[in-house]
């Protein structure tokens, strides 16, 4: 029932515009046909008041009239109808012809309707079942009998017919045109509120999330003080204070993403400086007291950490900048094998699986950047699972795409991690154990690089079962490094 009903405010607006008209135009001829029938029934009743019930008086002679004593039928329309009634009982009926009078049949029901009347010299209307419906009158007559003088309601009926015939064709006319008309009229009234629907459609499917942002032109408004100009003039509003929020945010963005590009090269120098020191105080010959050896080592492991983390900023602010990457082709096939043996040397505790296509599986791209990505993949399920998990490798190219799919049987991502999971320093150390300390990139650099390709990556994970894959698509080789 809901599919019938209008849903849009045009077909609202014509639906309702027609349905008001279709109730006037009820309304009038139901009037105009009941006025109608009124009136022509009163002038029935005004001729058979008129006609002084002559032709049912005459029913009073005889039984067998003869030339002197017939019916007067002088002055009687055709059709009148008259019936003498004794007691009750109809003793005459007859019917005014062209020629003569003549006798009219009358069932049982029809004698039961003359038997009801009274004889009040009023209009009646009853049915016949020779003649169809009369209006009749009865009186008394003279000789304790009831005279009953009727004329056919016909002439009314046809007339009544015809204007709702003609009604109907004027009103359906009406209907029809204002129908096309009025959507014409509500169409070009409601044009500026399309205008502001289209704008807000269009800001509806901006990537507001991130980047710079083009907003659309405001809405031209016409007259501030109607219904449509108040509605574009706080859309404008808040395109306005949308744009402004969108430009302080990205004016914000770019100063933290040269923030982060130049302090991740200004700290490349000396955190190299840290290594080299440490490790050339590590290759002196001399004692060496055991206290001083261990905070050596240990800060030789932690400027290389921080040497890691400042390359990944560094990397993450380049990609957000739109830096290309390089472009040529890439046995991926062999950087699968490649990143899979290193992992395998990492984690020789975990069982290792590869499922690779019979033929190589090349793409345009930059290598470097695509090993980084398996390998943080890669490093990322051998870090946050126990000892023997089997991880999978399965890469698979048809005509859909390439997709790379590193899948474990560990205990899974907690739900609450799982919706930022590709974030900066997001990390689920509190449910998956780690063997070795991460800076929570990993898989924001992945998702940097794979995008930068053209690609996308999805997770999956439940108890039991993880699943990252990353697809590229058949075009990929076209829009790599953009």
């Amino acid at each position: 029932m809901r599919r019938l009903l209008p849903r849009t405010l045009r077909s609202q607006l014509t639906a309702g515009l027609v349905t008001l008209l279709a109730l006037a135009c009820l309304a009038v001829g139901v009037t105009t046909v009941f006025a109608l029938e009124g009136f022509l029934v009163r002038r029935l009743d005004q001729q058979l008041s008129a006609s002084g019930g002559r032709f049912a008086v005459s029913l009073e002679h005889e039984a067998r009239p003869d030339a002197d004593n017939r019916p007067d039928t002088r002055g009687q329309s055709e059709g009148t109808f008259g019936a003498r009634l004794l007691r009750g009982t109809t003793t005459q009926a007859a019917v005014v012809r062209a020629a003569a009078d003549a006798k009219v049949p009358l069932t049982g029901d029809d004698r039961r309707s003359l038997a009801a009347l009274r004889p009040d010299g009023t209009g009646h209307s009853i049915r016949l079942s020779a003649l169809g419906r009369y209006r009749v009158n009865a009186v008394s007559g003279d000789d304790g009998d009831v005279l009953v003088t009727g004329l056919p309601l016909h002439p009314v009926e046809e007339t009544v017919h015809r204007l709702e015939a003609v009604e109907a064709a004027v009103f359906g006319g009406a209907l029809l045109v204002t129908g096309v008309m009025g959507a014409m009229w509500v169409r070009l009234s409601l044009r500026p509120l399309r205008r502001v629907t289209t704008t807000a459609a269009s800001v509806a499917e901006l990537p507001l999330a991130s980047g710079e942002v083009a907003m659309p032109a405001p809405v031209p408004v016409a007259d501030p003080h109607t219904e449509v100009g108040q509605v574009g003039t706080a859309l404008n509003r808040m395109l306005g204070h949308v744009g402004n929020a969108l430009e302080r945010r990205q004016a914000g963005e770019e100063r933290l993403r040269h923030f982060a590009a130049d302090a991740s090269h200004e700290l490349r120098t000396p955190v190299a400086h840290v290594r080299g020191h440490a490790e050339l105080a590590l290759r002196h010959h001399g004692p060496v007291p055991a206290e001083v050896r261990r905070a050596l080592d240990r800060i030789q492991s932690e400027s290389e950490r921080m040497s890691r983390l400042v390359d990944d900023l560094l990397l993450l602010a380049r990609l957000d900048a739109g830096r290309a990457l390089e472009r040529a082709p890439v046995d991926l096939t062999r950087l699968v094998l490649d990143a899979t043996d290193d992992a395998r040397a990492a984690g020789p505790d975990h069982r290792w699986l590869l499922e690779l296509p019979e033929t190589a599986v090349t793409l345009t791209g930059d290598e470097h950047r695509l090993h980084q990505v398996i390998g943080n993949l890669l490093a990322n399920a051998r870090s946050h699972t126990p000892a023997g998990t089997a991880i999978t490798v399965r890469l698979t190219a048809d005509e859909l795409g390439t997709r790379l799919t590193v899948a474990d049987d560990g205990p899974g991502i907690p739900d609450e991690v799982r919706p930022e999971i590709f974030d900066r320093f997001v990390r689920a150390d509190h449910s998956r154990s780690r063997a070795a300390g991460g800076t929570g990139l990993g898989l924001a650099i992945v998702r940097a690089v794979v995008t930068a390709h053209g690609g996308s990556v999805a997770m999956t994970s439940r108890p039991g079962h993880t699943a990252f894959t990353v697809t590229f698509p058949p075009a990929a080789d076209e829009e790599a490094g953009r």
